[in-house]
């Protein structure tokens, strides 16, 4: 036979401690007239058959039909009231729990205006305090089985990202604005949690969002985009630097480097120009040949600048002609 409880207290309890059951295990055999010791920022609730039977606040209290009218039905007269009764102690710290921690297990998708599609991870804080013992444990205890601090923890932190997740969806644009709707977004989500809470007898005091950042993948697109932004219009970006790159490495005289640089750009591309360009630059400017050789270099000049390199090579330009005709096709990129 158990052991018959005729004092019960959680003298131990720590200030991290949400609950404390009494006994630890199973159930408890207590007597009418048992006495309850209940410390600040505690409230001892007896718990029966998935039911809260009563509440204590702080103080000693004496078991008796009279505080606990459910116990009536459980206790025969016949055995003059010492009938023990079997039944659990729950004591719940009631001191506000402060810089509690939440964060999200796995990155959260959401749509973005501007990157299409972003992977974030969140985390924060909040302070939070149990409001209704009884019904707090007829919740948390009855109908889902949690007690321990880490069970509640773990159950309050699911309802937080759950809410803040519907949250970002329905306001976010784009990532690269959330920065500046932290303090927004926290009292938004803390109006939202706020009958969650109430439901399972506990009061949300704050929350607040510490950080929403990107997963790596989300971050390299980041960086991207704005490299793109940066540089502008990409296509005229890349003809320029190409365009510069052929013109250097053709100053280099004799040098692996220039013939590397034609070769890779396709040496000999363009003969009709190249043949344009020659009889405009021995027999003197004709206008047809010129608009002609002004239109292949606009079109391009990559082309150009190999075509013209060419005609300095085999002798049918002068250094001057070149260096002018050079000069003209970059100053129209």
């Amino acid at each position: 036979m158990a052991r018959i409880l005729d004092v019960v207290q959680a003298p131990d309890m720590g200030a991290r401690d949400l609950v404390r059951r009494v006994p630890q295990t199973g159930a408890g055999d207590f007597r009418i007239g048992t006495q309850v010791i209940v410390r600040e920022g505690q409230v001892a609730v007896f718990f029966r058959d998935g039911k809260a039977l009563d509440a204590f606040g702080p103080g000693r209290h004496t078991i008796s039909t009279a505080n606990i009218p459910l116990l009536v039905n459980l206790v025969s007269a016949v055995f003059s009231g010492d009938t023990p009764f079997t039944a659990e102690v729950y004591f719940v710290n009631t001191r506000d729990f402060i810089d509690m921690r939440w964060g999200t297990p796995e990155p959260i998708t959401l749509r973005d205006e501007v990157l299409r599609m972003v992977r974030l991870r969140a985390h924060g804080t909040y302070n939070m305090a149990v409001a209704d013992a009884q019904l707090f444990v007829g919740q948390m205890v009855g109908a889902r089985g949690y007690y321990t601090t880490e069970d509640v923890s773990n159950y309050l932190r699911s309802m937080i990202i759950n809410r803040l997740t519907d949250l970002l969806g329905q306001t976010m644009r784009s990532v690269l604005d959330l920065p500046s709707m932290f303090e927004e977004m926290s009292a938004a989500a803390r109006v939202k949690l706020r009958d969650d809470f109430a439901a399972i007898g506990m009061s949300l005091k704050q929350l607040y969002i510490l950080s929403v950042s990107p997963t790596d993948e989300t971050s390299a697109a980041i960086d991207e985009a704005a490299s793109m932004g940066a540089i502008g219009d990409m296509d005229r970006y890349m003809k320029f630097k190409t365009a510069r790159a052929v013109g250097d490495a053709a100053t280099v005289e004799g040098g692996a480097a220039a013939g590397t640089a034609q070769m890779g750009l396709g040496l000999g591309a363009g003969m009709a120009a190249a043949q344009a360009m020659a009889s405009s630059f021995a027999s003197g400017s004709q206008p047809a040949a010129g608009a002609a050789n002004d239109q292949a270099a606009a079109a391009d000049p990559v082309a150009a600048l190999t075509t013209l390199k060419n005609l300095l090579d085999n002798g049918l330009i002068s250094q001057e002609e070149y260096d002018a005709k050079r000069q003209d096709i970059l100053s129209r990129l």
